[in-house]
């Protein structure tokens, strides 16, 4: 008992480590710095594209990281998804929520002292959440200034059900799955068409831990508690959207599509008919 004991808590420490990783080294990096270089570059170094593009590639490599051991929980909506569902356990949920966050905040660290002089320069050492030097959007979202907060609130409420949907779509074996290695790719062409269609109105975070822990460092940073209040105290927004989002999405796939599958078995063995057939 006490070396299954062991063996369990050993594959939770990796699970978590590979997740903080992947967020760390991968997803959050890529997609801040890019963010970073078309704000500081003032459009001479990326634009709106190169964000997408960038978010995509991270979620890419994210999975391809993790994906072995940990699932690839990238994004803490989905895996409280999945433990509401009964997939994994309040322990497992535990571990990639810790692994996330703290990824996640180290990505922001990672790409503040990367950009720092640069930042610096920008705003002349005044970090400010709004204004024509606003540099908080580098590290979180923000709503859009012609953007209610109920507005927003559905923007990432829909974006996410558009997130969801798309992973199942992507990984339903009982449905027509992708095969696993051009899974990670399908699923960062996903993050990128979600920003290319609905980024307009929030900045698409379609991911609480993709957007809180950014927030937490950057309030200890030194652009202070606006990074809470501004915009209507929008920052639980990108929170509460997300999870909501991915309960519907999951409920919607299920109904429009999961029930009316075939069992699993069925499925190969339909397969295996139509191989003989062709045969």
């Amino acid at each position: 008992c006490r070396k299954n004991s062991k063996e369990a808590q050993s594959i939770t420490a990796t699970r978590l480590l590979l997740t903080l990783l992947s967020l760390f080294l991968f997803t959050q990096v890529f997609g801040l710095s890019s963010v970073a270089q078309v704000i500081l570059g003032k459009g001479n170094s990326g634009q709106y594209l190169s964000i997408n593009m960038a978010f995509g590639i991270g979620v890419t490599l994210g999975i391809y990281a993790a994906g072995g051991v940990s699932g690839a929980h990238l994004n803490a909506a989905v895996t409280i998804t999945q433990c509401i569902l009964g997939n994994i356990s309040c322990r497992q949920l535990a571990a990639y929520i810790i692994g996330q966050f703290l990824g996640s905040f180290m990505a922001a660290a990672a790409v503040f002292a990367l950009y720092y002089d640069a930042i610096y320069d920008f705003t002349q050492g005044n970090f400010t959440v709004s204004g024509p030097t606003a540099t908080a959007l580098i590290f979180s979202t923000y709503p859009a200034p012609n953007v209610s907060l109920q507005g927003a609130f559905f923007t990432e409420f829909m974006a996410t059900i558009m997130l969801i949907l798309g992973v199942l779509v992507i990984h339903d074996e009982k449905n027509n799955a992708a095969m696993k290695a051009v899974q990670p790719i399908l699923s960062g062409v996903l993050v990128l068409g979600i920003g290319l269609g609905m980024g307009l109105n929030t900045g698409y975070a379609i991911n609480p831990s993709r957007d809180l822990p950014p927030r937490i460092f950057t309030a200890i940073a030194g652009w202070g508690t606006d990074v809470f209040t501004a915009d209507h105290s929008w920052w639980w927004v990108p929170v509460a959207a997300p999870i909501l989002g991915c309960l519907a999405g999951v409920f919607i796939y299920k109904i429009c599509i999961d029930f009316h599958n075939l069992p699993a078995h069925e499925t190969e063995h339909e397969k295996e008919q139509e191989g003989t057939k062709t045969s």
